[in-house]
């Protein structure tokens, strides 16, 4: 039997709409009843999210499995917030099923901030010592009773084979539009390099739409949706999607990454933007999109090919 995580069917999205919330909100918090309810724009996909007032937002998952990380959220992101640098989001309460909507779901205080991309970052080089000191504080936090990897985050935290066959079919989708061979040869490195076995917590999904910037700085960490405890190299292909070539040598040295935690992170990276790229190569709606995930790959490529990362001083 394979010791390989099975990440299940796709999750079957229901939708939800503004009055349904604002019935959510009326019925089991009255308190909030005459508050204005609006849609936000780019709400993510795991999540519908919603302005309840100008300070703070509902959440509510959009399939049962989204709905696993509810009370993991409730639980753990209290204790985090205590040990980070940044803001984070902050639960204040917690709905239940109703309206018609099936799951729970949560209120949270409103972060401000647009996210992070490229071109709004004022300084490449602190941006990434400043997300490289939030990790390394996520990091050093407790792990004891933490979440294990399961698929209340897609096995985030585990092992990198979960993902194999959807590379695979991405390569065979995307066949003469990337450097296939090349991207094997680089997959095949992050499989083989080994985790230590040592547990750490990890946010799961550090993308630019979680980072928030104010000022053309870092100023939030949002969306734990998918943290947990495991291998922390999930959180590392940041490194090679939104962090400038300069900023990730200082990126790596603040949090002393060792190559082969190096390697599988340029592997979560690397499936991550093949699978992204496979998805959108037919939308010719999608042409800045297809421009940036092209970008991500050239500097995976590059990056691994020049053998220009060298390991980093004790």
């Amino acid at each position: 039997m394979s010791d390989v995580p099975d990440l299940g069917p796709v999750p079957q999205r229901m939708a939800v709409d503004a009055d349904q919330v604002r019935r959510l909100v009326a019925d089991q918090f009255p308190q909030f009843g005459d508050l204005p309810v609006e849609p936000v724009s780019d709400g993510g996909w795991d999540n519908w999210t919603f302005h309840l007032g100008p300070e703070m937002l509902v959440r509510l998952p959009s399939a049962a499995e989204y709905a696993l990380a509810v009370d993991k959220e409730h639980r753990w992101l209290p204790a985090l917030a205590a040990r980070l640098p940044l803001p984070i989001p902050t639960p204040l309460a917690k709905g239940k099923a109703g309206a018609g909507y099936p799951y729970p779901w949560s209120i949270y205080q409103w972060l401000d901030g647009e996210p992070a991309t490229v071109d709004r970052i004022a300084d490449p080089r602190r941006f990434a010592l400043e997300l490289a000191e939030f990790l390394a504080a996520l990091q050093s936090v407790d792990t004891a009773d933490g979440p294990q990897p399961g698929i209340h985050n897609w096995f985030r935290g585990g092992t990198l084979r979960t993902y194999d066959e959807k590379v695979e079919r991405a390569l065979t989708t995307l066949d003469g539009h990337v450097d296939a061979e090349l991207a094997r040869e680089i997959w095949a490195s992050a499989l083989d390099a080994r985790w230590d076995g040592v547990d750490r917590w990890f946010h799961g999904d550090v993308a630019e739409g979680n980072l928030l910037l104010k000022d053309g700085q870092l100023a939030a960490v949002i969306d734990f949706g998918t943290c947990g405890v495991g291998d922390p190299a999930c959180d590392l292909a940041i490194a090679w999607t939104l962090v400038t070539a300069d900023g990730r040598q200082a990126f790596r040295k603040r949090l002393s990454v060792d190559e082969t935690t190096w390697a599988r992170g340029r592997g979560w990276a690397l499936w991550k933007t093949l699978a992204t790229c496979s998805y959108t190569l037919d939308d010719p709606e999608d042409g800045d999109g297809a421009a940036n995930w092209q970008r991500i790959l050239g500097e995976i490529f590059s990056e691994y090919t020049a053998g220009a990362v060298t390991k980093p001083s004790p």
